[in-house]
């Protein structure tokens, strides 16, 4: 019960705000702001982590929201996307960019498919959320995680 009101308010209600169209500008907008951070911190192992984090999760997304467009449901965890630790801070700041960049084209392919924002996929945590809680999820979730990086 309050795993479900955390979801609705969290993300639920404010997705329903926007369109998927929408989403893709706020997702761009983050992701630019979260870039000029990237390009003013330093290599370290933590900031690697997190980023790579940031990363897998923002991939893992990206295999919910193809559910929208017709791509089978497949059940995994996020760390079959994460990045390997061994890549260098340099090639961890490209490949968010990428999955930002990927995410966005996404958001705009259901919005031009008219994909139903308000049809339902599985997240591990959260349970079946919608394609719109699906963007604000990946958004909120990159923001916050962002916070760790020193």
């Amino acid at each position: 019960m309050i795993q479900q009101l955390i979801t609705h308010f969290l993300l639920e209600r404010p997705a329903k705000k926007w369109t998927m169209t929408a989403w893709g500008e706020k997702l761009t907008a983050s992701g630019e702001s979260l870039n000029q951070k990237l390009d003013k911190l330093a290599d370290s192992e933590r900031n690697r982590q997190v980023l790579s984090h940031i990363i897998g999760i923002e991939q893992w997304g990206q295999s919910r929201l193809r559910v929208g467009l017709g791509e089978p449901f497949t059940e995994d965890e996020y760390d079959n996307y994460r990045p390997s630790r061994n890549r260098s801070w340099e090639q961890l700041k490209t490949e968010f960019r990428m999955a930002r960049k990927r995410t966005v084209a996404l958001a705009e392919e259901l919005d031009n498919q008219q994909a139903d924002q308000f049809s339902r996929v599985k997240h591990n945590q959260y349970g079946q959320i919608t394609l719109g809680a699906w963007l604000r999820y990946l958004n909120m979730h990159a923001n916050l995680e962002s916070k760790r990086l020193k």
